[in-house]
């Protein structure tokens, strides 16, 4: 079976007559490109994708401002901008590999995982903020890890229904499963 011909930046062809895989049976699960239903597991790849990027540079954030000696305040803001950073850059990285341009690379990150990292951000902070003692635990302390693995466990739950609800209409994830075949 052919797969459809997209329509690519930078001269990339579609994939008519492509055969590294076995067609759309390979993709069974996934949604359509331009809408359609999402699979739980897309969904759930899709969220784990961002949660990578987001822990990387939450975590990374965490360590700098307990480092620097900051204040909770300052350090949670490193922690977030370093994570929507992180999260842009694996799907930028993911993205430049399948041959875009970095101005498209970037517009592909950009609305693949916004919406994703930002409900994600919500939730993990929130949780970190509700969870007693959690802010003020040191990178040392057990409390400090395991509220941490509590917060991007709930921010998991929450955001893989948003990711699944995105991709079923075409977006966030949905935008960059055009070039990952």
């Amino acid at each position: 079976m052919e797969h459809e011909t997209h329509d690519h930046p930078t001269g990339h062809t579609g994939h008519t007559g492509h055969t590294a895989h076995g067609g759309h049976a390979d993709h069974a699960g996934h949604a359509d490109h331009g809408g359609g239903a999402a699979s739980w597991g897309m969904a759930v790849k899709a969220t784990l994708h961002c949660l990578t990027g987001c822990a990387i540079g939450e975590v990374l954030g965490m360590i700098i401002g307990t480092a620097l000696g900051w204040g909770n305040a300052p350090t949670m803001v490193l922690a977030i901008v370093l994570a929507f950073f992180f999260g842009y850059s694996l799907t930028l990285w993911a993205v430049k590999r399948a041959g875009l341009t970095l101005k498209a690379a970037v517009g592909v990150a950009l609305a693949a995982d916004t919406i994703s990292i930002t409900v994600m951000e919500i939730v993990d902070n929130a949780v970190l903020l509700v969870v007693p003692g959690a802010m003020d635990a040191h990178l040392s302390d057990a409390l400090f890890w395991g509220a941490l693995a509590f917060a991007f466990l709930v921010a998991f739950l929450v955001t893989t229904p948003v990711n699944k609800w995105m991709i079923g209409r075409g977006k966030g994830h949905a935008v960059v499963h055009r070039y990952h075949h």
